[in-house]
């Protein structure tokens, strides 16, 4: 890669924000010029509130963070993770805004705090594509499309198109939701700027490149590629073939902020519910301190606040500083490792590793959790059973083609397929509908549908 093609903070902190009018992606005002008072609200600000003010932000706080439709009143759900996620974001971004001030790297007009406001609003985003049910929930999803029986309901579709549905992922429906659902729905979504949708993006290609056949991971749906490449452009991305960028580099303060809190507060759940030993968690964090009041509190949910607390601290100083260690590469795009937490000291990167690999094995794994997974799959594949067939025999045949049971499922759903212009549309609003419900919902209207305790 040249030394021209090496990324640029003036663009990529860019407060720019896009719209979408008569089918084209162009330019829209900067609402925070517009406000009165200069500094009354930075547009990284305004980003935040429209994030936090979004009917699909607050949907999280009814979706699963580790424990399926969880009854104890202290676990995460995907509200409270995200929240806490965006606090340990803020707290890096303005550790390395200061460390850029420093080094002379912050573009004139931006303060550090600039830097903590557009990774704190990629990490309020992060998880508001997903559907209910976390994870197991995406593989639902995917699982009833790509089922044998269900082929013919895609045959009209192009490759790529296909791919799309039969590939739900919560990173992709999460760049939708901001662009294309929320705010203004079709016409830009919450028009976020180009700075918070550029950190937002975590796999920043599309579901059919090659990046994204191994692992189902991917960042852009076909219905969001427009929109995505004026904000690239805008950004500066270095494009590394047609629907491939290199990833903007606050994405990977995203990343390991919601690494971080995943990796310790999801064990701390698992304290909580009784599924994980608190020893185990007092020997995994003790590391991180020789602070001796620790170990004199007895009351196990304080003491696992405090290693908690000071565990965090403690990765926050280790990423900001490895992220300021190969800044150069990763403005270039040749960044060596998977994530800023493969580059760490060892004991950060050994600790969190071992979190994660203890959560896998006595947490995600526990029985509780796993029948409740296990229903996720008869939950929406019972969805998806009624309202797709409608959807497609609407699209196919015309309105005239629908049965009474067609008729009742589209009513139900309100998806207005009259107004989607082709199939691969109406069923992405599909895909809208079943991701955006939360756990409840979607476990009732299964239920429901179902005829089962009909009177």
């Amino acid at each position: 890669m040249t030394a021209p093609d090496r990324m640029q903070w003036q663009r990529l902190l860019s407060p720019q924000r896009f719209k979408l009018a008569d089918g084209s992606v162009c330019r829209t005002r900067t609402p925070a010029t517009e406000e009165g008072s200069p500094g009354l609200r930075t547009d990284f600000h305004i980003d935040h509130d429209r994030v936090v003010f979004s009917s699909a932000f607050r949907r999280l706080g009814r979706k699963t963070q580790v424990h399926p439709l969880a009854t104890n009143d202290h676990t995460h759900n995907r509200l409270t993770h995200s929240v806490e996620v965006a606090s340990v974001g803020r707290s890096l971004g303005n550790r390395v805004g200061v460390m850029l001030e420093h080094a002379g790297q912050l573009p004139r007009g931006f303060t550090p705090y600039d830097i903590g406001a557009v990774v704190q609003v990629a990490c309020l985003a992060h998880d508001i594509g997903n559907p209910p049910f976390g994870h197991t929930g995406e593989d639902a999803l995917r699982h009833w499309f790509r089922r044998p029986e269900h082929v013919h309901l895609l045959a009209p579709l192009t490759d790529a198109q296909r791919r799309d549905v039969q590939t739900y992922e919560g990173n992709a429906h999460g760049l939708r939701m901001v662009t294309s659902l929320e705010m203004y729905a079709g016409e830009g979504g919450m028009r976020l700027t180009a700075a918070a949708l550029g950190a937002l993006i975590k796999y920043p290609w599309t579901s059919d490149d090659e990046a994204a056949q191994a692992r189902d991971k991917f960042n852009i749906y076909r219905t969001e590629l427009p929109y995505f490449e004026a904000v690239a452009e805008e950004l500066g991305l270095v494009r590394l073939d047609a629907t491939r960028w290199v990833r903007h580099p606050l994405s990977y303060l995203m990343e390991a902020a919601d690494d971080i809190c995943y990796a310790i507060l999801d064990l701390e759940d698992a304290v909580e519910i009784g599924i994980l030993d608190f020893h185990e968690f007092e020997r995994l964090f003790a590391g991180f301190t020789e602070y001796e009041r620790v170990w004199e509190i007895q009351d196990i949910r304080q003491k696992c606040a405090m290693l908690r607390g000071i565990a965090i601290g403690r990765c926050v100083a280790e990423i900001a500083q490895k992220f300021m260690l190969h800044h150069d590469s990763l403005l270039a795009g040749t960044f060596p490792a998977k994530d800023l937490i493969n580059v760490s000291d060892p004991l950060v990167q050994e600790t969190l590793l071992e979190a994660k690999e203890l959560g896998s094995h006595k947490v995600y794994r526990h029985r509780t959790k796993v029948v409740t997974e296990l229903a996720a799959y008869p939950c929406l594949g019972a969805v998806l059973d009624v309202v797709v067939p409608a959807v497609h025999t609407r699209m196919m045949q015309g309105e005239e083609a629908l049965c009474p049971r067609d008729r009742l499922a589209l009513d139900l759903f309100e998806l207005h397929i009259e107004q989607a212009p082709t199939l691969y549309e109406a069923y992405m609003r599909v895909l809208d509908a079943v991701g955006g419900m939360t756990d409840n919902y979607a476990a009732t209207l299964a239920r429901e549908i179902s005829g089962i305790g009909l009177h």
